[in-house]
């Protein structure tokens, strides 16, 4: 297995003015590629988690950080997020509030230029990524004209122009409508799966964590309190529901189903499995 590449090692956070920590005594490695889908209620440490990961905590937000963070070998903490921007992207749940440029180009082009890339290298860059994210010729286009989806993608295009090797979406789809979340999660997963970017998915939206996360990690009260793989974390239907966090739709039926001794195999957590299974279980009773 290779190294992490981002490793947090007895972290606690508190921000200035606040008693309480929003992360307590994380633990946590995330090896290069996966996808990992972090759930949790609001107030859970999941933003501050994604903070930590891209320099702005302890750079810029005040608060005491123990412990360390570490991303592709570097102490965040001795680093600018300027420098860490070139090694960790973050999208946020409004792109409008992050779109401030013109046209799309420009858009692209704001990192480049704080970085600065020359104007030659900038001119390739820059139709190569809106390419990448489905959204070639659209230099000229005004951001405030495109769709919700395809302001999140040009957010996201924003962000890979600086070829980042970790790509963070903190809820990226939370005002989208659902043509607009299936774009964002597509370009994520693709991102994920043809170019090798790692992943983090800060989300609600617990059947698309179902479909494409590697990993899930749930948090409560600024602590991780699970930690596994789709499968193994929305199979335990009850102790989610403790935490008042919902689970896929067919991992829920399935649960009722087991509970009134209708159901003896694992719980499905994707819909195709589900139906498969339930057809068999009507079958077997017909």
């Amino acid at each position: 297995m290779s190294d992490p590449i981002i490793r947090f090692d007895n972290v606690t956070f508190g921000y200035s003015g606040t008693e309480v920590h929003a992360l307590e005594s994380i633990s946590l490695e995330i090896q290069p590629g996966e996808y990992v889908a972090i759930l949790g209620l609001n107030g859970a440490g999941k933003t501050t988690l994604g903070l930590c990961v891209n320099g702005v905590i302890p750079i810029m937000l005040g608060g005491n950080l123990e412990g360390t963070v570490t991303v592709d070998g570097l102490n965040v903490g001795d680093y600018p997020v300027r420098e860490m921007a070139k090694i960790v992207g973050m999208v946020f749940d409004n792109p409008e509030f992050q779109m401030s440029q013109m046209s799309a180009g420009e858009e692209v082009a704001l990192g480049l230029e704080n970085a600065g890339i020359p104007y030659e290298e900038m001119k390739r860059i820059i139709p190569e990524t809106l390419a990448l994210v489905g959204l070639a010729g659209f230099e000229e286009r005004s951001p405030l004209g495109l769709s919700g989806g395809q302001q999140q993608r040009l957010a996201i295009a924003a962000v890979l122009a600086m070829n980042p090797k970790i790509l963070i979406m903190d809820e990226p789809t939370s005002n989208l409508d659902p043509i607009g979340k299936q774009e964002v999660f597509d370009m994520a997963a693709k991102l994920n799966r043809e170019n090798g970017m790692t992943v983090l998915v800060i989300e609600h939206e617990v059947e698309v964590m179902a479909k494409y996360a590697d990993r899930v990690i749930v948090m409560d009260g600024g602590r991780i309190v699970m930690n596994g793989t789709p499968q193994e974390i929305f199979g335990q239907v009850d102790a989610l529901a403790e935490l008042k966090l919902r689970v896929p739709e067919s991992a829920e039926v399935a649960s009722i189903l087991k509970s009134r001794g209708m159901w003896n195999g694992p719980i499905p957590i994707t819909t195709e499995p589900a139906i498969a299974a339930v057809n068999e279980l009507l079958g077997a009773k017909s």
